[in-house]
């Protein structure tokens, strides 16, 4: 295959060309706009009114039919303005845009006989439920996100129907994209979202739970959409701080029962406004933040200390103190600049960061905390963006981002540091304290790195008045590396037990791999819109080459078979995808419609997935006969492939209630799994390939009360079920080399949840206070009971169900007003109200319950550690502040 000089296929470098200067090529998912149609008294167009959003410096004319469109609109609240010299002017105010979303505003227009400006005001009305959806899609504003208790990205997304701790409608965890501002934040290694967005930055969150148009790519199950805040014209500026810790109904969950008021606290502060240089704003924002986990260990022993095993003797130099097992301390933040100097072109630069260090529990490393390993995490995002608009009906958008994340873990950086030679590795006696490590330190070791370029292009043309064209392309170029960054090893010499340190001595000790793969996509999307009937198709073309080598004879992979056929290394091939996509809304009534949608959604795999363990001269030692459950990477996979179907009603009960009922189907295939090869010896090895299958069938039932005096209600309730051969990748491995049947069989996954519910409400009194509650109730996962202790005593995989459990979340705000100066409000929480133990976590597989073993004895370790249980209840005070046009506390939070 062509290249250029980079490495990438010159018909990729080619399509991002064409995409910056052909029509029908992105809406790059991070505006909106407002259309709609105005009339007179006599219900007849009136041409050539002046539409105008003044808080964007948008304007645009009706047409002969009295119909416009202002494109390329930020997600927020606005006013709009109706002028026309015959007529009053009439505007229309608290008009919701959200993100690739088409908000209606239609006119009427009165006749003014006089020459002064004569006004009308009216206030939108945001309606229940959005009747022009396709698909299944939640829009949370900021004003909604500020009411919650919920403080990150994460806990937002999983309050959505068909949502389940991270998997979207039964998929695997990697299967959605994360987003900010349209662009992707996920990394490339295991295709996770790589950022902890605090709610002060978020403008709006998108959560597509079901299909989704052919602009978004590298995901099956769905799409998170975070619209970060923009600057303002006008210096503005807000700060938040809140303190707290975990309260206890009973101890067992930690070595003390006192509430620490300073366990968990968080300090951010956010500005934005003007700068000195011409038609620039800004908007800045910083956190710091840490948490102490609620499990205490003690330090009775140090690392470097040495007990006598054979007599029993463990004596420890610790200082006997009680620290937190785990902790997190982070520094997080974002900045953003905006200049519009040119006409008709927009210049942004965005600037995302999270630097976050802490330590994992281990209940083992209760009596030495210091011999665990620490955590270091280093996420940035950052890059331009240009905006140009061409007229009323087009504009274009150009983004670059550059994706760098970095995780390590080790108990020192060094390999060659002296602390591992002084404390040895982690070791404890069965008969202390049980088990509990007594000196030492964990050799565990990873490095892992991903700096990922990303080119965007996209472009959009209105057409018509209901004929929207768009597309884009997407260029992606990773580079990945992972690893063990030098292996330590304990080695007789001389009968002598000596550490020694292995680097880079393949293939059993590998140096960390470096892996530069290349991602490109390209798409159409046509959008017609009808008065309330939609049509979104699209068509999306993904292409990935990993730029590796595999074995050409699979059979002697190492060369290692003496006569045989030799293998060489040979390129992977390129793989493309084609995916269609189709979402058709349809009006029954005003007050209803029906929507489906169908889909081929393709992903391809992680490169952590299909890279680690991919170098098959570690089989050169397999024996004739031999089986070698290690399994091994392959970067020639194909992308996971999902089909899905959906079907729903919505219905505007009234002007303040909907219902929203959808039916959905999924069939998975292609997913990375395991297959089993034979060597020309006859020996067989495991490797990743396309083999893995599933699928899910569900309803969501969703009921939106936006206003019952001064309360909301919202409730959504789904039932599923998700199927599949194989709830990991290597669990088929897994499964052989404990003895068991590895071939393919359909059981329930791991997560299938059948029956969820959340239930959020709030009541509030704007610019005084506010209150809000969720309730999160769900049936039990799945599990695998056994009959007794010992080796291949299980019954069927995931024949049993865990206990149903419930947690509830609580905030309230009192708005103090500006007695003090600054705008003023306190706010308290609390999560797990009625410190529930237990919610879809570990249960004993002889019963089924979290709290009791039918084998006491081999299971003492797992009954003296409470982390098996649910974290207790926390409780948090804050304080709010702001200052600056347009701030507002209380009942809603900001304007």
């Amino acid at each position: 295959m062509n290249r250029g000089a980079c490495g990438v296929p010159h018909w990729a470098i080619g399509l991002c060309a064409a995409a910056s200067l052909v029509p029908h090529v992105c809406w790059a998912g991070t505006t909106g706009k407002i259309s709609g149609r105005v009339i007179d008294a006599a219900q007849k167009p009136v041409p050539w009114v002046q539409v105008l959003v003044p808080a964007q410096r948008l304007s645009v004319n009706t047409n002969a039919e009295g119909e416009y469109t202002i494109l390329n609109v930020p997600p927020g609240t606005y006013e709009v303005v109706f002028r026309h010299v015959s007529y009053k002017q009439l505007s229309v105010r608290e008009v919701l845009v959200s993100a690739d979303q088409s908000a209606r505003v239609d006119a009427s227009l009165v006749e003014s006989t006089v020459v002064q400006l004569e006004e009308i005001v009216v206030t939108a009305k945001r309606p229940p439920v959005d009747l022009n959806l396709t698909s299944s899609q939640t829009t949370v504003t900021r004003e909604e996100i500020e009411q919650l208790p919920v403080q990150q990205l994460d806990d937002l997304v999983n309050l959505q129907a068909g949502v389940v701790e991270g998997h979207f409608r039964g998929g695997r965890l990697g299967e959605v994209q994360y987003q900010v501002d349209g662009i992707s934040v996920n990394n490339a290694f295991d295709n996770k979202n790589a950022f902890t967005l605090d709610r002060s930055l978020l403008q709006e969150v998108q959560v597509i739970s079901g299909t989704f148009d052919a602009e978004y790519g590298q995901a099956m199950s769905g799409v998170v959409n975070a619209v970060l805040r923009q600057g303002t014209d006008k210096f503005q500026w807000s700060a938040e701080g809140y303190t707290g810790g975990f309260a206890y109904s009973e101890d067992q969950r930690s070595a003390q029962n006192s509430f620490d008021p300073v366990g968990i606290w968080s300090l951010q502060g956010t500005a934005s406004g003007p700068l000195p240089i011409p038609n620039t704003v800004f908007l800045g924002s910083l956190r710091r933040a840490s948490t102490d986990d609620y499990f205490l260990g003690v330090r009775r022993f140090a690392p470097s200390d040495s007990s006598d095993f054979e007599n029993k003797e463990f004596v420890g130099t610790g200082d006997g103190e009680e620290v937190p097992l785990a902790f997190h301390r982070e520094w997080s933040g974002a900045g953003k600049l905006t200049n519009t100097s040119l006409e008709n072109s927009k210049f942004d630069y965005q600037f995302l960061f999270d630097f976050a260090e802490g330590r994992q529990k281990d209940f083992a490393f209760r009596l030495n905390p210091d011999g665990l390993t620490r955590q270091e995490i280093v996420a940035i995002c950052h890059g331009p963006d240009w905006t140009k608009t061409f007229d009323k009906n087009s504009y274009l958008e150009l983004n670059l981002r550059q994706n760098y994340t970095k995780f390590t873990d080790f108990a020192y950086e060094d390999v060659y540091d002296k602390r591992y030679d002084e404390a040895g590795p982690a070791v404890g006696d069965d008969e202390y304290e049980l088990g509990a490590y007594v000196q030492g330190v964990s050799f565990d070791r990873f490095y892992q790195r991903t700096n990922a370029w990303i080119l965007k292009s996209s472009y959009v043309n209105q057409l018509t008045s209901h004929h929207l064209l768009k597309g884009g392309v997407e260029l992606n170029f990773p580079d990945v590396s992972f690893g063990t960054p030098g292996f330590l090893v304990f080695t007789s010499e001389g009968g002598t037990e000596t550490l020694k340190r292995f680097y880079d001595q393949p293939p059993d000790f590998p140096a960390i791999q470096h892996y530069r793969p290349f991602i490109g996509a390209a798409y159409a999307q046509d959008t017609m819109e009808w008065e309330d009937f939609n049509v979104r198709a699209g068509l999306r073309m993904d292409y990935f080459d990993a730029r590796s080598t595999v074995p050409s004879d699979l059979s002697n992979p190492a060369n290692s078979i003496q006569g045989a056929p030799e293998s060489v290394p040979v390129e992977t091939s390129a793989k493309v995808a084609m995916s269609p996509r189709l979402g058709i809304s349809y009006p029954i009534e005003d007050w209803a419609s029906l929507h489906f949608a169908y889909g081929h959604f393709r992903q391809f795999p992680p490169i952590g997935e299909i890279f680690n363990n991919a170098n098959y001269d570690v089989l050169a030692n397999l024996q004739a006969g031999g089986v070698d459950y290690g399994v091994l990477g392959n970067p020639d996979v194909s992308p996971e492939r999902t089909v899905q179907y959906e079907f729903g009603y919505k219905q505007v009960l009234n002007a303040d209630m909907g219902l929203d009922v959808t039916t959905f189907y999924k069939d998975i295939r292609d997913l990375l799994g395991v297959e089993f090869v034979s060597t020309y010896n006859g020996a067989e090895y495991a490797r990743l390939t396309n083999v893995d299958l599933g699928d899910v069938i569900g309803v969501t039932v969703a009921f939106d009360a936006r206003r019952i005096g001064r309360a909301s209600i919202g409730f959504d309730y789904t039932w599923q079920q998700a199927l599949g051969n194989s709830s990991d990748p290597r669990e088929t491995a897994t499964r052989a080399s404990a003895g068991e049947d590895p071939q393919p069989r359909i059981v329930p996954f791991v997560w299938d949840q059948r029956h969820t519910v959340n239930l959020t409400a709030s009541i509030d009194l704007p610019n005084a206070y506010s209150a809000s509650a969720i309730l999160r109730a769900a049936s039990g996962q799945p599990y695998t009971p056994v009959l007794d202790s010992g080796f291949n005593s299980g019954l069927e995989t995931n024949s049993g169900r865990k206990p149903i459990g419930f947690t509830l979340d609580l905030r309230a705000e009192k708005n103090l007003g500006n007695r003090f100066g600054p705008q003023m409000a306190v706010f308290a929480r609390a999560f797990n109200l009625f410190d529930t133990r237990y919610y879809n976590g570990f249960v004993f597989d002889s019963t089924g319950s979290p709290y009791y073993s039918r084998f006491p004895e081999t299971d003492r370790v797992t009954l003296a550690d409470p982390n098996r249980f649910f974290p207790p209840r926390r409780l948090e005070i804050g304080l709010r502040l702001g200052g600056g046009e347009g701030f507002r506390l209380g009942g809603g939070g900001e304007s």
